[in-house]
């Protein structure tokens, strides 16, 4: 298989039909490790939002069980359009993340921009960073995909298309980012979740090549400082020899399709181990487009 064999294939493809079909083809075999940065990239911008960090520094669940925060976002995501969004485990896994959330009370807006940075982010990190750009038909599917999935979470007045999430998570951020201390506590909790990752002597070096990456404006609203610029340099130019060197291998084979491996799991899981040991005793709701149990009598 050429490099450009599945960029050929996926312009062939319609993505208000094949949507899923080349979000798996993005997300597990032309970009599976750019995607992943993108979506973490998603997770810090979330915490500029006073609002929303606010509510995630009360519930501790990145203080407590960070690396398990992390790896349920990115297994929720997997979990949902492993067989297809509207598959029986991608309904399922829709009514447990709902769930979760019905604990608290979000505004539709703040849904709306996260959703967006789940969007936007991966988007913006391979245009950037990965060893090509998008084609429209990838980045059209990131839309809808995420359309999709805001549907069966509830969430209201979604934008129709790429552009449209774009303006939405740009105007929000312009608003709604802002010093909070509980910005900077649930950003460091992420960031030390991450520098985990790495051994001991090169963690402090991994944080701040992350905060490297990282827009003034969204290193002011978590609170911490722009990074010297040879640093910055130095980051931007390792992450594109990067691209160019996986420029230059071969395509990933079609029996090897990218599963992510979730340090909070090692010996595998099920839908029941996702989220907080609460949501269980919760009740799951019927999704939008579902007849509940009751109105079947």
């Amino acid at each position: 298989m050429g490099r450009y064999t599945r960029l050929r294939r996926i312009r062939t493809m319609d993505p208000r039909q094949d949507h899923e079909k080349i979000f798996v083809l993005l997300t597990r075999y032309e970009f599976p490790w750019d995607y992943l940065q993108g979506v973490s990239t998603a997770f810090l911008r979330d915490y500029g939002v006073p609002r929303i960090s606010r509510l995630l520094d009360r519930t501790q669940e990145f203080e407590r069980a960070g690396q398990k925060r992390y790896d349920d976002t990115l297994l929720f995501a997997h979990e949902m359009v492993r067989d297809g969004l509207d598959s029986p485990r991608g309904r399922a896994t829709a009514r447990h993340l709902n769930r979760i959330h019905g604990r608290y009370r979000i505004p539709n807006e703040d849904y709306l921009y996260v959703l967006a940075t789940t969007v936007v982010g991966p988007k913006r990190w391979i245009d950037r960073y990965g060893w090509r750009p998008l084609s429209w038909q990838e980045t059209e599917s990131l839309a809808l995909v995420g359309r999709r999935l805001g549907t069966m979470m509830g969430i209201t007045g979604m934008p129709a298309d790429y552009a449209g999430f774009e303006r939405l998570l740009d105007s929000y951020e312009r608003e709604m980012f802002a010093p909070d201390p509980a910005n900077r506590r649930v950003a460091a909790a992420t960031l030390r979740v991450m520098a985990a990752w790495y051994p001991r002597p090169l963690r402090p070096l991994a944080v701040r090549f992350t905060l490297a990456l990282l827009d003034e404006p969204l290193l002011a609203a978590l609170g911490f400082e722009p990074q010297p610029a040879w640093l910055r340099t130095a980051a931007h130019r390792v992450l594109r020899a990067r691209a160019v060197l996986v420029r230059l291998m071969p395509a990933r084979p079609g029996w090897w399709a990218y599963r992510h491996r979730p340090r909070s799991y090692p010996f595998g899981w099920t839908l029941d181990d996702l989220g907080p040991h609460w949501a269980h005793g919760r009740p799951t709701e019927p999704l939008a487009d579902e007849t509940s149990p009751l109105e079947k009598r």
